[in-house]
């Protein structure tokens, strides 16, 4: 089975989300990377929500990609975020769906050099907007990611 491009961003997409989820998890918890991602896989890819309405299957390799760099990168993606926080407000200070969320943006900031740092912006002002559909949280995520992407790729710029 071929997948179209439609069906593959959507996975993506799904991936992105499915990590934001983990990663709050993950902290909220204090489970282990491998722990919650073994979770995901098993449990919240491709599950049945209501009768006859599934989950988006997600994209593993970048779902997984995602959760690694975040562990091998933090201190990287926090210091990096900290800079781009406007107010005088540390990460720890801030919401942690928000915290989760520039942790996974980061990552694909960091160590993914094949996305384009426009499309990751765009994927998580989109997933903050699932989050918070009526705040003023994804300005804040599409500003802060802005200055993270200008400091971890100027070259795209």
């Amino acid at each position: 089975m071929t997948l179209s491009g439609n069906q593959k961003r959507k996975m993506k997409s799904a991936s992105r989300l499915y990590a934001v989820q983990a990663l709050f998890q993950m902290e909220q918890s204090g489970q282990a990377a491998d722990k919650v991602k073994r979770e995901f896989l098993d449990f919240r890819f491709g599950a049945e929500v209501d009768e006859g309405e599934e989950m988006l299957d997600g994209d593993i390799t970048l779902f997984a990609g995602i959760l690694d760099d975040v562990v091998r990168w933090q201190a990287k993606i926090d210091q990096m975020t900290d800079r781009a926080i406007v107010a005088k407000w540390k990460i720890d200070r801030i919401d942690p769906t928000l915290r989760a969320l520039f942790r996974a943006a980061g990552a694909e900031f960091v160590g993914d050099a094949a996305t384009p740092p426009k499309v990751v912006i765009v994927e998580y002002v989109d997933v903050a907007r699932a989050f918070f559909p009526e705040g003023k949280e994804p300005s804040f995520v599409n500003a802060v990611l802005d200055h993270m992407a200008r400091e971890a790729r100027p070259e795209a710029f």
